[in-house]
C-alpha cells in the first residue's frame, strides 16, 4: 500500500516524474544502506547532516578573525562569505518551489529512514543543505586556501549524508552542491566592489573595531 504523495514505481525504483532512474536506484540503495546500519553509524549521519551548518558558521567566524589584520581585499571577502551562502541558499529555495518534487522518502513509499521524512510542502529538488555546504566551501575556500580545502573535504560528505539518511536523491545533493557553488563564486566580483567602503570603514575606530585596522605598517612595528 503506497503512503500519502507516493506514485505507482516498478519494484527497482524507477519512474518517478521528474527524477532520473539512476537517482532513484541509487536512492534505495544508499538509504537502505544508512537504514541498515549500526546504531553509531546511523547517528553519525544524523549529527553529521545537521552540523555541518555550525561548523561552516564557525570557519566564518574564523576567516573574519583572521582578516582583520589582513588586506581591504581580504577583509571583504571574509564579510561576504556568508552573504554568498545566504544567497545560494534563497536561490535554492526559489529553485525549490519552480519544481516541486516531493521528498523520495514519501515518493518511494515506505521507506525506512534514519532522519524523519519532511512535511509534504518541504521540496526535495536541490538540497538546502548540500548548496549551503557546496557555498560555504567556496567561499571559504575564495579567503583561506588551507581552511578552504577543509571546507570542501568536509562540504561532501556532509551533502552525501543527505542521501545517507534518506531525505534526498543523489541529484538533488548534486544540483545544490553546484547550485552553491556557482552562487559562491560571484564572490571575488563583489569583493572588489565593497573593498574601497571596507577601507573607508576602517579609518574610524568603530570600524576598526570591528573590521581590523589592517596590515601594520612596517615603520610602527616594534624591532626587538
Amino acid at each position: 500500500m503506497l503512503t500519502p504523495g507516493a506514485v505507482e514505481r516498478s519494484p527497482d525504483g524507477t519512474g518517478v516524474p521528474d527524477v532520473p532512474d539512476a537517482s532513484a536506484r541509487w536512492y534505495l540503495d544508499v538509504a537502505g544502506l544508512g537504514a541498515e546500519s549500526p546504531e553509531f553509524a546511523r547517528l553519525a549521519g544524523a549529527v553529521l547532516t545537521e552540523a555541518v551548518v555550525g561548523v561552516f558558521v564557525l570557519m566564518f567566524v574564523a576567516l573574519w578573525w583572521r582578516a582583520r589584520r589582513g588586506s581591504a581585499v581580504r577583509a571583504a571577502r571574509a564579510l561576504l562569505a556568508p552573504v554568498v551562502t545566504v544567497l545560494a541558499h534563497v536561490a535554492s529555495e526559489v529553485t525549490k518551489s519552480a519544481w516541486q518534487v516531493d521528498r523520495p522518502c514519501r515518493t518511494l513509499g515506505d521507506v525506512a529512514t534514519i532522519a524523519a521524512c519532511p512535511e509534504f510542502g518541504d521540496w526535495s529538488f536541490p538540497s538546502n543543505h548540500a548548496t549551503f555546504a557546496g557555498a560555504a566551501a567556496v567561499a571559504v575556500l575564495w579567503s583561506s586556501g588551507a581552511l578552504g580545502l577543509a571546507a570542501v573535504v568536509l562540504a561532501l560528505p556532509a551533502a552525501a549524508s543527505r542521501v545517507f539518511v534518506g531525505v534526498h536523491y543523489p541529484h538533488d545533493v548534486l544540483a545544490g552542491l553546484l547550485l552553491g557553488a556557482a552562487v559562491a563564486a560571484i564572490l571575488p566580483l563583489l569583493a572588489r566592489l565593497l573593498t574601497p567602503l571596507v577601507a573607508r570603514v576602517r579609518t574610524h575606530p568603530v570600524g576598526a573595531r570591528l573590521l581590523g585596522a589592517g596590515p601594520v605598517p612596517a615603520s610602527r612595528e616594534v624591532r626587538s
